[in-house]
């Protein structure tokens, strides 16, 4: 399975320039729990940075700052894991994992955004596949059962 097709294609983005007041209700607003950071850049958006709402809990309201000073820019995480959209998932999970990110921007082949993938869509995936496998041993039992009598 791709990226592509198991990626949400609805994403909150902001600019850097917003303060973090604005990307907080935002994240509010649309309940999700990071924003995506983007570039107009012709007909599209470039990916170039993700805010989460751990970002702006660990990294400023910990810290005391003034959250409508700061601005996204200032504290989004720049070395951003982007995933191809025809990107294998097993390969995708292997990239989160070893950048040890929970979701990351998904673009196009022009690097621009069409989704958001996080651990817990490949968590809900992983899940399916392991019912749909416990579902076909139990009828594989079942059906041995009645051969054998």
């Amino acid at each position: 399975m791709s990226v592509g097709k198991l990626c949400s294609r609805v994403v909150t983005v902001v600019r850097r320039e917003e303060s973090i007041m604005a990307a907080a209700r935002l994240m509010r607003e649309q309940h999700v729990g990071n924003v995506v950071v983007v570039e107009a850049e012709g007909d599209g958006q470039r990916p170039v940075g993700i805010l989460t709402d751990r970002d702006i809990v660990v990294e400023l309201v910990a810290k005391e700052l003034d959250l409508n000073v700061v601005t996204v820019g200032d504290a989004m995480s720049c070395e951003l894991l982007t995933l191809s959209e025809d990107m294998d998932l097993l390969q995708a999970v292997g990239e989160m994992r070893s950048h040890a990110v929970r979701r990351a921007p998904v673009v196009n082949a022009r690097g621009m955004l069409v989704g958001i993938i996080s651990i817990d869509d490949v968590l809900g995936v992983l899940a399916e596949l392991l019912k749909d496998l416990s579902c076909l041993v139990n009828k594989e039992q079942r059906r041995e059962k009645v051969r054998r009598v």
